[in-house]
């Protein structure tokens, strides 16, 4: 229990999410040192929104969007979101772009922002999971940025409306109407430069609002047919099949020489515990000492039912439990982590009892001394047999 908890304070998802953030506040601080430097000047533009846009820089407004999405994107990567691992590289793909672009490029902020887009290729394998949490951070992510667009470029275009727009609730009305493609036609733009900037929110509103939609329906429709599939399906399907137990080195060191081989596996794993078997992975949760989580694994029509768990006492219950439900031609083989224990574990009559331990020491010793090893010496020693 303790290893499985601390296996979590060393996955790189933190530290990716962390490097990200840093990557937008990075991006995102030049107009923030500017903001400071201007407050004098809020009070004398607060109802001319076109020259108060005019200091801020309308060029500016797209660092704000990539920069606080990073920082958005930060949350999602915590939790290990595909989703936010896509969008965070393409935003920094964008951003490495602007300052490749950019007449006062950051050579510094280039490489880092490459340095942390490799990483995420590098470790692309830890997001794999798919939420609601993540969807909605998309969700928000990108309709702030395109609400940014809509607001902020219909201000900046004021007097180019039916009816001139100065002021900020009625650019919010003019933005919303638009994105939701309502268009009451109480405000309409009268130049081409207006109609093409409406022509963008509407196109932007309709695509945002389907893909964000989709983002957090998704999971949740997935994850049902996964549970259908998965619950439902694999239980009739899982025949003449391996059920490791346990997330130890040795189990998936086993899950991966078998699945090699073309076999069918199944996979235990705790409910608390942290695993690195891959995404389509059979995969029961719950203890495999439990005689229903041995029976969703198909225990029933099994090969064999091996217990690969870090405890040797959770191994013998888990073998005990197999023993219980487990089919006439079904088999049980058990890891004994600690050599003292393997009178114990044999006690539970597993077929087959092996100690990694035991087999790794003496194999040295008898190489250190020069002894032979032989097929039938190996045999003995692998399944915890003294010599």
């Amino acid at each position: 229990m303790l290893k499985c908890k601390l296996l979590k304070l060393y996955n790189p998802a933190w530290l990716l999410a962390i490097l990200v953030a840093l990557n937008g506040y990075w991006f995102i601080e030049p107009v923030i040192l500017h903001s400071f430097s201007i407050i004098p000047s809020f009070g004398h533009l607060a109802d001319d929104w076109s020259g108060f846009i005019d200091i801020i820089g309308i060029t500016q407004l797209p660092r704000v969007v990539l920069g606080g999405g990073l920082i958005i994107m930060s949350i999602g990567l915590a939790l290990k979101a595909r989703l936010a691992w896509t969008f965070s590289l393409i935003l920094l793909a964008v951003v490495c772009t602007i300052n490749i672009l950019s007449d006062s490029a950051g050579l510094l902020l280039l490489s880092y922002s490459l340095v942390v887009s490799v990483l995420l290729l590098i470790y692309w394998k830890t997001f794999d999971s798919s939420s609601i949490a993540a969807g909605s951070l998309f969700a928000l992510t990108s309709t702030g940025a395109l609400m940014l667009y809509a607001v902020f470029g219909t201000l900046y275009l004021g007097e180019q409306f039916s009816s001139p727009i100065m002021d900020l609730p009625t650019a919010f009305y003019f933005s919303i109407v638009s994105m939701s493609t309502v268009g009451y036609g109480d405000l309409y733009p009268i130049t081409s430069t207006a109609r093409l900037f409406t022509a963008s929110i509407i196109v932007m509103g309709i695509t945002v609002f389907a893909t964000s939609i989709s983002a957090i329906i998704g999971p949740v429709i997935g994850g049902n047919l996964k549970r259908i599939v998965k619950g439902r399906i694999s239980n009739v399907m899982r025949k003449n099949h391996y059920i490791i137990l346990g997330v130890s080195p040795t189990a998936h060191s086993v899950y991966a020489g078998l699945t090699e081989r073309g076999e069918a596996v199944t996979v235990v794993v705790p409910a608390d515990c942290e695993h690195e078997y891959p995404h389509d992975a059979d995969i029961v949760i719950g203890e495999s000492s439990s005689s229903n989580i041995l029976i969703e694994a198909g225990a029933q029509k099994a090969k064999y039912v091996i217990a690969l768990r870090n405890d040797d006492a959770e191994n013998a219950f888990s073998v005990l439990a197999a023993k219980e439900v487990g089919g006439a031609n079904t088999k049980t083989i058990a890891l004994v982590n600690s050599s003292k224990h393997i009178s114990q574990v044999k006690r539970v009559k597993p077929d087959v009892v092996f100690s990694l331990q035991l087999l790794g020491s003496e194999l040295l010793v008898r190489t250190l001394k020069g002894e032979t090893i032989d097929n039938d010496l190996i045999t003995r020693l692998f399944f915890g047999e003294n010599t």
